[in-house]
């Protein structure tokens, strides 16, 4: 939705520019273009809760993976601490392995006893069944150990939901949400922070029909920014192959690499595409005479 608005508003744009002018002077090249981040996503809590903190402001740079808002936690971390301790409690498990080397050790004993005629079939047997159970009650010692393992490793994840990172190296666009504020989770909730990605950037142009099968996906262009100068490489990420009647025209997709995050956002710009410099529009060619 948000690039299907991006390539209207481009061709508003480029419409009011060519207004009252030839075909030839309205689509020149270079041509128009607009600079946007790669993606802008807004951070919903996927939990309810208190906001406890939030550690970034408007305009502040972020990296993929950064902590950025915590939410209460105190009742999580007791649980993590809780499972944890369960996760490392080896006494039972011990203790029943323990109980099954005695009881291996007794019947082989007996067993001995047994083929010797020192004992009956039946205390051997006994020894048998009593080995039996200990070898159960140490695999239900160990299933048990494992299961608390599990139930820690839950417990983690669940604290880690009440910290929200960065999906991304970006930029913080908005906060929206302060410590003490509640955190609703669900579609339609008002988010905490907006964040951009501006590292690469993405270029939306619109063209006339002329230029289709010129520019291609993985074409070069050079950018040039409004009133930043500066000339940047740019490189064709997506062509249309749906047309707007109306106007004549499809979009196309750049992707501005933008090291060091040094260029910003929503700037309209200029895109010189070397393919199209001896692009002849349709004002320029000749019409065929009436018969």
């Amino acid at each position: 939705m948000m690039r299907i608005a991006t390539v209207q508003l481009c061709r508003s744009l480029l419409m009011l520019i060519g207004a009252g002018m030839p075909l030839a002077q309205g689509w020149a090249n270079p041509y128009d273009c607009l600079i946007e981040p790669n993606q802008t996503v807004e951070l919903r809590s996927p939990v309810e809760g208190v906001i406890q903190s939030v550690l970034v402001r408007r305009g502040d740079r972020v990296r993929a993976g950064q902590v950025l808002v915590n939410l209460e936690s105190a009742v999580e971390q007791s649980s993590v601490d809780l499972a944890r301790y369960r996760s490392q409690v080896v006494g039972r498990l011990d203790s029943a392995r323990n109980r099954l080397d005695y009881a291996s050790k007794k019947y082989q004993r007996l067993a001995e006893l047994n083929r010797k005629n020192f004992v009956s079939e039946q205390v051997s047997d006994e020894a048998a069944a009593e080995q039996r159970l200990s070898e159960s009650a140490y695999q239900e010692a160990k299933e048990e150990l494992e299961v608390a393992r599990l139930e820690y490793r839950l417990a983690m994840q669940v604290l880690s939901r009440r910290a929200l990172r960065s999906p991304f190296d970006g930029v913080v666009v908005d906060r929206f949400l302060n410590p003490g504020d509640l955190a609703e989770s669900g579609a339609g909730r008002k988010p905490i922070l907006k964040l951009a990605q501006v590292k690469p950037l993405r270029v939306e142009v619109v063209l006339p029909i002329e230029a289709y099968g010129k520019v291609k996906r993985l074409s070069k262009a050079q950018i040039t920014p409004e009133a930043l100068g500066g000339r940047y490489a740019a490189t064709v990420t997506i062509v249309d192959s749906v047309f707007d009647s109306a106007s004549g025209t499809f979009g196309v997709r750049l992707e501005l690499p933008n090291t060091g995050a040094s260029l910003p956002a929503g700037v309209h710009c200029k895109a010189d595409f070397p393919a199209l410099r001896n692009l002849t529009s349709l004002a320029d060619k000749p019409q065929n005479p009436a018969r």
